[in-house]
């Protein structure tokens, strides 16, 4: 067996502008945030990968909690009243501290991607985007662990709270 790998170093591409300057009353997942406008602005070093993005119209956009403060491994989950280990869901108390979030894009203009969906801080780190595929992204036979049976309306009205500051 090899020896762990303690950390890694992440190249930071750009930068995400939000409405959310605070971590209360934000909408908690993408899916909750369609009303919500941002821009994921890369830096110049990297617009060549920008190219041929605009046929997407949705992108999968991976950044930094940069805000958060330690992590858990149990949490109390918005869509839930008990504890849940962290990696069964998507808590911001995380030890690797990323986030992310599935974006429906309207614009693309130079190095910004204009998009509904910003369920993120403003300035939030930009770590990396990758394209949603919905022939790859979309598993109609998933299983939602101890969300089955939870009301799936509920996500549009959930907003933030302190509990993941």
């Amino acid at each position: 067996m090899s020896e762990p790998i303690e950390s890694v170093n992440l190249i930071v591409i750009g930068r995400i502008s939000t409405a959310h300057s605070e971590i209360a009353n934000m909408p908690i997942q993408s899916s909750g945030a369609a009303d919500q406008k941002g821009v994921a602005e890369v830096f110049p070093q990297f617009a060549d990968g920008l190219a041929d993005i605009e046929g997407f119209s949705h992108l999968i956009l991976l950044y930094n909690f940069h805000r958060q403060d330690g992590y858990k491994l149990m949490v109390k989950p918005f869509m839930d009243t008990v504890e849940h280990g962290v990696f069964a869901t998507r808590s911001p108390k995380r030890s690797a501290a990323i986030g992310m979030s599935i974006v429906k894009v309207f614009k693309v203009e130079g190095t910004k991607i204009y998009f509904e969906g910003a369920d993120m801080l403003d300035g939030s780190p930009l770590i990396d985007i990758k394209p949603f595929f919905k022939a790859f992204d979309n598993r109609p036979d998933a299983v939602s662990g101890w969300l089955e049976g939870k009301d799936e309306t509920q996500i549009k009205k959930v907003r933030s709270d302190d509990r993941f500051k």
